[in-house]
């Protein structure tokens, strides 16, 4: 019989190829974990143990963690849409750059923080500033700004920690700062009621019914239900247009924008870095007490991963991103912390973009349901910087506390603009400006004449708390 002789470049049996194999799979499964992909299954896949919860690296069997990625989708929508809608951005880029954000958000903290990134309310005034000057373009430079110093702000945080944070913005400052912002868009909802009253009012108060009529994942659907019967009412009342949707493309790549750098406008953006770090810090600190794990260590990866999120949005057409408390309240109910499920979530929206129609469908949305909505999610804002007060016991009998807070207040309500070499201030950056430098001066003057005590802690971690909140 002819030999043969083996191919050396082929596998070989034994001991070697074994080896080889054996180190592959090492490798691989090194490398999903650095990616925050290297789940294992909890328990039988199907059910949870009672008592536990599924970690962040572990999941269910995929049937089961697709629905609860569905459920996560779901939590996000309204909120995520509605911002674009408010703005006038494109709703299918800003949830492509939702989901892209999220999957990058997962990927650089290594899967030990489960989050979904969506639009942020944050950005709803300075964009509508922007847009309002210099088109999109101009309004997505300032996101685009934000992002980068969202990323630098990480940065720093993982190589310093977070104590310098908390001693630029003590609970009465960011208190202040969060506040603000809810109480200057006040005014943005004032055609609406004025306009189409009946529209307006119908979709704030099915906000409010179906928040407290319904519970777990229903109640916090409440803005896209409150959302769907207002726009059934303003249906009734002929105030929608459908046309735009036959003109749409039923599959499509979403409308991506290029950005501008507009110096006046820029500035108006920064003050949305201070509340969106905060908020991140708190989110991570929520979800570690959830998951009973340690995630201080993460809180510069976290604000890096949002900052880049919100830096690609700003370069390609999307709103900057945040994390977003109600699919912490998704885990809450479902004891699901996998971040899995997040990647499903990520994968949907991502997919849906990709739909013209559906964007155009969302566009469809008229004015007087917006604002409707705005009454609520404004005064949330506002209330949200009220409770970090509260949480943190601010005592407003110190002077240093009360005119630090009234006087940021006031001057972000009574929304001036203040035009300096060209770069323009509206109120929320002259007011967030004020408290800090009315705070801080204060503060300074008291400690060097010795007369009055400082309340505020620097120490003290404002934004710790075991209940989730969100100026997404």
């Amino acid at each position: 019989m002819p030999v043969t002789s083996k191919d050396p470049t082929e596998p070989t049996d034994g001991p070697v190829a074994g080896a080889t194999t054996a180190s592959a799979t090492r490798e691989q499964r090194s490398l999903a974990r650095r990616l925050g992909m290297g789940w294992h299954l909890h328990g039988d896949g199907r059910r949870i143990t009672p008592g536990e919860v599924v970690a962040p690296d572990e999941r269910l069997a995929w049937p089961q963690t697709i629905g609860v990625g569905i459920q996560h989708v779901m939590a996000m929508f309204g909120a995520t849409v509605l911002v674009p809608t408010i703005t006038g951005f494109p709703v299918t880029a800003s949830l492509f750059f939702s989901g892209v954000g999220t999957l990058l958000f997962l990927i650089i903290t290594a899967g030990r923080v489960p989050s979904y990134l969506g639009s942020s309310f944050a950005f709803i005034a300075p964009i509508s500033a922007a847009m309002s000057q210099h088109g999109i373009g101009g309004a997505l430079g300032g996101v685009l700004v934000s992002g980068v110093a969202l990323f630098l702000v990480g940065l720093i945080v993982q190589r310093a920690g977070t104590g310098w944070i908390h001693a630029l913005m003590p609970p009465v400052v960011m208190g202040t700062i969060v506040a603000l912002i809810g109480l200057n868009l006040a005014g943005s909802t004032t055609e609406a009621m004025v306009t189409v009253p009946l529209t307006t009012f119908s979709t704030a108060l099915a906000i409010v019914v179906c928040a407290v009529l319904f519970k777990g994942l229903l109640g916090r659907l409440s803005i896209l239900l409150g959302i769907v019967v207002g726009y059934l009412v303003a249906l009734a009342q002929g105030q929608i247009d459908f046309s735009p949707i036959g003109e749409a493309a039923v599959v499509g790549l979403p409308p991506f924008h290029a950005p501008e750098f507009h110096w006046d406008v820029l500035f108006l953006f920064l003050p949305v870095v201070l509340v969106l770090v905060a908020e991140n810090i708190g989110h991570v600190k929520t979800v570690g007490l959830m998951t009973n794990r340690n995630l201080d260590s993460s809180n510069g990866r976290a604000l890096m991963a949002d900052g880049l999120a919100t830096t690609l949005s700003g370069l390609g057409g999307g709103v900057g991103t945040t994390t977003y408390a109600e699919n912490i309240g998704v885990m809450a109910s479902s004891r699901v912390y996998s971040t899995a499920a997040y990647w499903v979530a990520g994968i949907v929206a991502l997919a849906l973009a990709f739909f013209p129609q559906f964007g155009a469908l969302i566009n469809t949305i008229p004015a007087g349901v917006a604002g409707g909505a705005g009454i609520i999610l404004y005064g949330m804002i506002g209330v949200m910087g009220v409770r970090i007060w509260v949480q943190n016991r601010v005592d407003f009998s110190n002077t240093i506390n009360l005119m630090s807070a009234g006087a940021g207040l006031i001057v972000a309500i009574a929304d001036p603009t203040l035009d300096i070499a060209g770069m323009q201030f509206g109120g929320i950056a002259l007011g967030t400006a004020t408290v800090l430098v009315v705070f801080h001066l204060m503060t300074a003057l008291a400690r060097w004449r010795g007369t009055e005590p400082v309340s505020a802690d620097p120490d003290e971690n404002p934004y710790e708390s075991s209940e989730p909140g969100r100026l997404g």
